[in-house]
């Protein structure tokens, strides 16, 4: 079986949210020194990298990231090319059949694991409010966030939350042409978390990539 994997890697030189805490990988212990194995240890951001937002990172009250039913990161997916738009209206999204793919993963730019963009496409409510009406239950990114870099109201965020939509960003999507996948990407169990890094993988379905 092909997989296809749409993770960005976890690196010392990888791009961060402005003023959100870098990923650091560093070998605490070697063999040397042990004379039986290499121990690493990592500080991080949950927002580092591929990463799926609990509601808990935008509501006070919402669930965690261990609270997340894991079924939502794994099935049909399709994956829609957006680089060329400023916005994703709901026009833009009337020519796309939904029925079988409650998971939709937008490539919204060619990310770059040690360049932080400031600028993307971002979706608009109605967009969102029509995703939900076709039964979308997963929006996945490309970008940093479903909102700008300079929002502090997270309109987009709370459009998802208000139709019960999970979110994952930064995803690495340069390779992977358009079409209809089998998505496997699943959370860590991080009690009380607000996020949680993911390895997200995609398996194509014959006859459905175009």
């Amino acid at each position: 079986m092909h997989y296809i994997d749409i993770t960005m890697p976890l690196i010392n030189e990888g791009a961060v949210w402005p003023g959100d805490t870098p990923f650091h990988f560093k070998l605490s212990a070697t063999m040397k020194e042990t004379n039986a194995v290499n121990i690493g240890e990592m500080s991080l951001s949950l927002h580092n990298g591929t990463h799926m937002d609990a509601p808990f990172h935008y509501d006070e009250h919402g669930a965690t990231i261990d609270q997340v039913n894991l079924s939502i990161g794994i099935g049909r997916c399709q994956i829609i090319d957006v680089t060329h738009l400023e916005k994703v209206t709901e026009s833009d999204l009337k020519c796309f059949d939904f029925n079988n793919t409650p998971r939709v993963l937008f490539h919204m730019l060619d990310r770059a694991p040690t360049i932080f963009p400031e600028q993307f496409p971002l979706l608009t409510e109605d967009a969102v409010n029509y995703l939900s009406k076709q039964g979308v239950k997963l929006i996945g990114t490309d970008a940093p966030s479903v909102d700008e870099v300079t929002s502090k109201t997270l309109p987009i965020h709370q459009a998802l939350h208000a139709s019960n939509m999970t979110i994952i960003e930064n995803l690495f999507l340069n390779h992977v042409a358009p079409g209809v996948y089998w998505l496997y990407a699943v959370p860590l169990k991080i009690i009380g978390a607000d996020a949680s890094p993911i390895r997200a993988i995609l398996t194509p379905l014959d006859g459905e990539v175009y």
